[in-house]
């Protein structure tokens, strides 16, 4: 219990800043995708979409230490960085260098949620432009920004919220793989290590 509680705030961390990066990119492709479909971009999301929802998580980390640590060196490859203490939980989101290292680990385990959000509220999205209210809503006038952004949008997010909340404890269990590749002090490397050495008490606690 003392080691799951020492890595908890990590791995809860990554999950967390992936979940938002997650939400906060995923949804205006998914809005974009489908007010603009058969479109060049649109094309190119749906294809980004594909890539990530394929790729495994593991190839995805490596491609981006590769590229963006290795290739350019503009982030860590590995480690969480400076953090700060408030008794027996740490953070590193209060630091430069903190934001610094969980960037590439953030992205990595938020793309396989950006795909599935981006193509959730894509199809969602285009199932409410064809209900009736909103053809209501164009016989009366309304502009297209408040049937697409005052309407309909905020009816496609009540299945995709839901569907993130749910995902948040796969995100948790997928940051195993995260935090291997990238050597971050979490709960998924403390296994991976318990693993190694059979170290079954701390496996069966974690699991």
């Amino acid at each position: 219990s003392r080691l799951i509680a020492e890595r908890f705030p990590a791995t809860l961390e990554l999950a967390l800043v992936a979940a938002l990066m997650a939400l906060v990119v995923g949804i205006p492709m998914g809005v974009y995708a489908a007010l603009r479909r058969g479109t060049f971009l649109s094309q190119v999301f749906m294809t980004i979409s594909l890539l990530g929802v394929s790729l495994p998580t593991f190839l995805i980390g490596i491609l981006l230490i590769l590229v963006f640590a290795v290739g350019l060196g503009w982030f860590p490859s590995f480690g969480r960085g400076t953090t700060v203490e408030f008794g027996w939980w740490s953070t590193g989101l209060l630091t430069a260098k903190g934001w610094h290292h969980i960037t590439l680990p953030a992205i990595t385990l938020a793309i396989f949620q950006l795909t599935l959000i981006m193509r959730l509220v894509r199809a969602e999205m285009l199932e409410v432009l064809r209900t009736d209210y909103i053809k209501f809503a164009r016989a009366r006038g309304l502009t297209d920004r408040a049937i697409h952004f005052g309407h309909a949008l905020k009816n496609t997010l009540v299945p995709v919220m839901t569907i993130t909340g749910l995902q948040l404890g796969g995100l948790i269990a997928f940051a195993i793989i995260t935090e291997t590749v990238f050597q971050w002090p979490g709960m998924g490397l403390l296994f991976i290590q318990a693993e190694t050495f059979a170290d079954i008490p701390v496996m069966a606690a974690y699991l």
